[in-house]
């Protein structure tokens, strides 16, 4: 075996005072070692409080004094208050300068401080001492409203000049709202005399003018209303220790809004002389506009794009369009065109036109179509769908036609768009119109001689012209019948409407025909009848001015 190697004794005691050295030494070393640093929690300023006494503000503590918070100083200030005011001294409150805080004092009792923390203020110290009397003089109000308030009597005279007051303006509003009733009555008795409607501008207009004076005068008496009643109220709040720091507030309200009027007016001045001159030079330019379009429709003046037909619908155009560029100029100027408000409306009023305005674009656009296409002229006889009739009116919506029967059709624009328009004027001179009709006859009858008898009904009618001539055209040749259309137009002597004038013509057709034996009847039949289908010779048949008479009895 290896021999094992031997330490001496010194060297062992020597490793063994090393080791209890080190274990002495490290612990002291890591101990002696400083502490990590540790973030400060941030301090959290106090919550300011507010000093109240008899309902009226005095100071705002914000920040703490001696360990004291905010809300403790309002509760210790409010003790020393009360402490102090009960013993019915006389004494004003004052205050004394220490150092960097103002002591405030009744009767020798320190009430509360005020620190340069207290302000809301960046110039700290230096504006306390004008803060300081500001707190006192309302201190001392609000000490002088506590006295005022716990004296008997002058809670009777506050009580008697609040009641006054009540009956001063009971009596206003009632003798306000009693000469407005008498305006009224004085305001309709002048519009329906004899000397004011005779001649005058407001005949046939004297209810629409007394409604907007009634209106008038109403919102006139419910505006003095208000203020009276507003006055009122403040009045008596002010009689009141604890109810007047709410009217000075009221008042301080009312002259608020007072001011913010005059100035909101003041400074809209120069934006409302800008639109009205825009808008005056609006007006020039469409009265101008005006002047020269009706000098085209008069035939004065000539020009390559524009007609006589097309003057009317040119001339609203272009005013609507001098119009819309007029506000669009004038939109920056009007008072509160730059307010959210008026902004909102805006955009209200552009969604509610846009949803609801379709049909009625459509319409328009459909009567600007008919214009400037001149389809239809006003005066022309036309045939619409079921309608016929002379156009009285061209509109932007609507066209309105005249049947001939004591009835005015009014057709929209678009409907008018949509079908075909059959116009029996504009081929013919002015004045005039087509007059035409349809006959079918049956195969038996010779046509040479049914183009006679057409043409001798056409001779015989007064409202049909010589020239040119009238004429028939077989327009089909059906499985019983043939179709024969007779086509005239209308003479000097024909009626003005065109109604009257195909009367007379269809009544002399069947008194030719039926002078000729020739049946009118169209034959849808299974066999030919023995006798022709026609009216037997007889009074009937006189074409003068006396009363037709009944056929004698067989």
């Amino acid at each position: 075996m290896p021999a094992r190697s031997r330490r001496s004794p010194g060297l062992r005691v020597l490793g063994r005072l090393a080791l209890w050295l080190g274990a002495l030494v490290l612990p002291s070393a890591v101990l002696a070692q400083e502490p990590p640093a540790t973030v400060p929690e941030p301090q959290v300023a106090p919550e300011a409080a507010e000093l109240v006494w008899g309902n009226r503000h005095i100071v705002t503590f914000r920040s703490a004094l001696l360990g004291d918070s905010p809300a403790d100083r309002v509760r210790l200030a409010e003790l020393a208050l009360a402490s102090a005011l009960a013993r019915k001294a006389d004494a004003l409150p004052a205050r004394t300068s220490a150092g960097a805080s103002v002591r405030f004092e009744l009767d020798g009792v320190p009430l509360f401080y005020l620190v340069a923390a207290d302000l809301d203020s960046p110039r700290g110290e230096s504006a306390l001492d004008g803060h300081s009397v500001d707190v006192l003089n309302r201190l001392r109000l609000a000490i002088d409203e506590h006295r005022e308030a716990n004296d008997l009597g002058a809670r009777w005279r506050a009580a008697g000049k609040a009641l006054a007051a009540t009956a001063v303006t009971a009596f206003i509003l009632w003798l306000l709202w009693r000469a407005r009733r008498l305006a009224v009555v004085h305001l309709w008795e002048r519009l329906k005399s004899p000397a004011s409607l005779r001649g005058g501008w407001l005949s046939g207009y004297a209810e629409a003018a007394a409604s907007v004076g009634r209106l008038g005068m109403t919102a006139l008496a419910w505006l003095l209303s208000a203020f009276a009643i507003e006055a009122w109220v403040s009045y008596v709040l002010h009689q009141f220790p604890f109810t007047r720091p709410w009217g000075e507030r009221s008042t301080t309200w009312l002259l608020g809004v007072i001011e913010q009027f005059a100035l909101a007016i003041a400074a809209a001045v120069p934006g409302l002389v800008v639109a009205v001159f825009i808008f005056l030079l609006a007006r020039v330019a469409v009265r101008a506009n005006a002047a020269l379009l009706r000098r085209v429709q008069r035939g004065e003046v000539q020009l390559p794009w524009l007609d006589a037909d097309t003057v009317v619908p040119t001339r609203r155009l272009t005013t609507v369009a001098i119009w819309l560029f007029a506000l669009a100029m004038a939109y920056p100027y009007l008072p509160g065109a730059h307010s959210e408000a008026f902004k909102g409306v805006t955009v209200l009023a552009g969604l509610m036109l846009s949803l609801g305005a379709s049909s009625v674009v459509g319409q328009a656009l459909s009567g600007m179509s008919l214009m400037y296409s001149r389809s239809v002229r006003v005066g022309e006889y036309v045939r619409v769908g079921e309608t016929e009739g002379t156009v009285t009116a061209l509109g932007l919506f609507t066209t309105k036609i005249h049947t001939g029967l004591g009835e005015e059709v009014s057709l929209p624009n678009a409907v008018m768009f949509a079908q075909p328009i059959r116009n029996y004027s504009r081929l013919v001179p002015e004045g005039h119109f087509v007059l035409h009709t349809c006959v079918t006859i049956g195969y038996a009858t010779p046509w040479r001689q049914v183009h006679a008898l057409l043409l001798e009904a056409a001779r015989r009618t007064p409202a049909v012209a010589s020239e040119p001539a009238p004429y028939v055209v077989q327009t089909a040749l059906s499985d019983f019948y043939v179709e024969y259309r007779l086509c005239a137009q209308s003479s000097k002597e024909s009626p003005g409407r065109r109604i009257e004038a195909m009367n007379q013509l269809h009544a002399h057709v069947q008194d030719v025909f039926n002078e000729n034996g020739v049946q009118i009847m169209s034959p849808h039949y299974m066999a030919d009848p023995p006798v022709a289908q026609v009216v037997p010779p007889g009074p009937w048949s006189s074409r003068g001015d006396q009363p037709l008479t009944p056929p004698p009895s067989a």
